[in-house]
Parts: structure tokens; sequence; C-alpha cells
């Protein structure tokens, strides 16, 4: 929504919290400025070696500017490279390994970029949840930071044109981060599953008109059992 507050008071990302830098950061900032533009390059292998000069200068933690830019890359074509981003976004939502916090205004303008999340650029993380299950958590930290995910999610879990993998990433991301306000959105969607598969087992003569639904339908109950115990 481009009205909410959160968006029309933002300021404009600065380029490092220098309260969490060293003195001597400034002699990164022509290597930084590089790598910054390599990473919108149209080639794919200029993208993955400006991404990872600036994780190895750790130039996302410590700059609202370049944890927005990386951010922004939520949304490459390239899955193993988006993968990745998500990877560096979850590590700067997290205390590092000394328990710190990243700096107040790069957590600021990351969950700024987040919140603003929709349909796409989720249907994008859940594409990287399907490719490897193992960084499903990493993936819903960032959800964790979206206040309309767990409607948009929903909508995503209930679309019989989707692909049913990321429908059945949908489902549980909403269990994974705890989005209560889709509920009743799964409810309903677990009554027309068990009615669709219902009516396929008393008919199995019958042609299907849609997709295969049956393996989203325990998905879809296990993610409403843990949101009712919330």
């Amino acid at each position: 929504m481009d009205s909410d507050p959160l968006f029309v008071n933002m300021r404009q990302p600065t380029l490092f919290g220098f309260s969490d830098t060293s003195s001597g950061i400034a002699d990164l900032f022509p290597v930084l400025w590089s790598a910054a533009e390599e990473l919108t390059s149209p080639e794919l292998d200029i993208r993955r070696a400006a991404l990872e000069r600036l994780a190895a200068m750790n130039a996302p933690r410590l700059s609202p500017l370049v944890a927005y830019l990386v951010a922004s890359r939520i949304l490459e074509t390239d899955l193993s490279l988006r993968k990745r981003v998500v990877q560096i976004l979850s590590e700067i939502l997290s205390p590092d390994k000394n328990g710190q916090p990243a700096p107040e205004t790069v957590l600021l303008h990351l969950s700024a970029y987040l919140a603003q999340m929709r349909r796409r650029s989720m249907v994008a993380l859940l594409q990287v949840a399907a490719l490897d299950p193992g960084i499903a958590a990493l993936t819903a930290r960032l959800f964790n930071v979206c206040p309309y995910g767990g409607s948009q999610l929903a909508e995503i879990a209930s679309d019989r044109k989707a692909p049913l993998e990321i429908r059945r990433q949908a489902a549980q991301m909403i269990g994974l981060v705890g989005y209560l306000d889709a509920l009743p959105a799964l409810e309903r969607l677990e009554t027309r599953l068990s009615v669709r598969l219902s009516g396929q087992q008393s008919m199995p003569f019958a042609l299907s008109s849609g997709p295969d639904e049956s393996e989203l339908l325990p998905v879809v109950q296990n993610t409403i059992s843990v949101l009712r115990s919330h």
C-alpha cells in the first residue's frame, strides 16, 4: 500500500552506519561502488562475483544502501544466486557471531523494503525454498518482517493456477512464520480440498479438471494445526 506511513516517512538509505564501522571504512568506497554497480550487470558471473565481494566486505550488514540494493535482488533470475541473496539478508536480520545486531539504520531500511513485498517477490522466495528445503527457515526470517505476508501467502496457496510445489511452500511458510491472519483462508482451502478429494475417491472414473491437489491437503492441515496451537 503506497500510502503506508512506513514508506512515506522512510529516509533515503545512507551509505554506512558509521557508529558500527571502523574508521578506515572509507578506504573500501572505490571497491564497494564497483561491486555495487556490477551487482546489476546483465552478466550472471559478474553479478555473482559482485555479491560475494560485497559479502566479503560485510557491506550488506554495515550499509543501509547496500542492504537495500541486495534486497532488490530477491527477484534475481538465477535461482542459485537468489538463494545466496536470501542467505545474506537472513544474516543481516540475525545477530552476528558476537551476538550483536546489525546497525539500526540497516535494519530499518531492510525491514522497510521487505515489508512492501507482494506476490511476485514472495513467489521468488518460495521458489528458493522449493529449491532447497534447508533454507526454509532463512526464507521465513525474511517473511517475518512482512506484515502483509499472511494474506498474500494464503492467496498463493489457494491459487489453482499456481504450481503445486509453490502452493505447498506457501502453506508451509504460513506455519513457519505464524501468520494467524491466514487461518480463515486456510480453513476454507482445507474444506475445498477435502470435498474435492472425497469426490475423487467416490468417483475414481471421473476425469479431473485440475491439478492433483491431494498432496497439498496434509500440508494445509498441518499448518492449520500449528496456527491453532499459537
